[in-house]
């Protein structure tokens, strides 16, 4: 029998978050969640009435995190039947069936019938036919943009974004170009936005954006730097990783 403290399989790790408030199911050698995650959650502003949409969840990891702070529910797609059990089994382990549901589908194809009050996502970053796919064709799903690229998941969260709604994504700094072009051509308006440094000094490798259809002066937040000189995480990465 499976211990419900520790219901690792063999080819699974269990990891803690935020002080052991989240626990979090992964494979070991399947796709895993990466620094951006955890950036991405602490990004995120959520509300007590916040109808939420999770695009890619993958083990479910920024749904799990965001449990700490307030919202009504989430929706989580994840088009990888693996990787959709694996977020239910999470969403059962940290006891959010209540306000987290967990839904195997395509963004493409994916019908709510309704919008949403608050979208997010860790997207794919690789654009498809470059780079080299893995072995795993779950690492490859997760990576390459092999089920839909930046253009498709804005234009899916325009026609699901509620008009006064926000949306919130982190990408690589190499992708802001893109990112900003189909964003533009949406008529998204750029609410908050926040570089994120390896180390001071040092170009941006990450950027997280909150986007919405209102016209405001948008909030541009300082830069996170994520390591010191001494190669440990920095004060502000600590506290991010801490959790709220």
């Amino acid at each position: 029998m499976t211990d419900p403290a520790d219901p690792r399989r063999d080819d699974e790790t269990l990891d803690a978050f935020y002080h052991g408030r989240v626990r979090v199911l992964q494979k070991k050698k399947g796709y895993r969640f990466s620094v951006d995650a955890p950036l991405l959650a602490d990004f995120i502003r959520t509300r007590a009435d916040d109808e939420a949409l999770d695009l890619g969840t993958g083990s479910g990891v920024i749904a799990l995190l965001l449990s700490v702070k307030p919202f009504k529910r989430i929706t989580a797609l994840e088009i990888q039947a693996g990787l959709a059990d694996l977020a239910r089994r999470n969403v059962e382990l940290n006891g959010l069936g209540g306000r987290i549901e967990v839904i195997e589908a395509d963004i493409r194809k994916y019908e709510p019938a309704r919008r949403f009050d608050l979208i997010f996502s860790n997207p794919p970053y690789i654009r498809e036919a470059t780079g080299f796919l893995s072995r795993s064709a779950e690492k490859s799903a997760a990576k390459h943009e092999l089920h839909g690229g930046i253009g498709e998941i804005l234009q899916k969260t325009a026609e699901w974004l509620s008009p006064e709604g926000r949306a919130c994504f982190v990408y690589p700094e190499a992708r802001r170009a893109d990112f900003s072009r189909a964003a533009d051509r949406l008529g998204f308006r750029v609410l908050r936005f926040r570089l994120v440094l390896p180390r001071a000094g040092e170009p941006p490798n990450l950027f997280l954006a909150e986007l919405g259809f209102a016209t405001v002066h948008p909030e541009i937040m300082p830069p996170l730097v994520l390591y010191g000189p001494d190669g440990k995480y920095t004060a502000d990465a600590e506290a991010v990783f801490a959790g709220p």
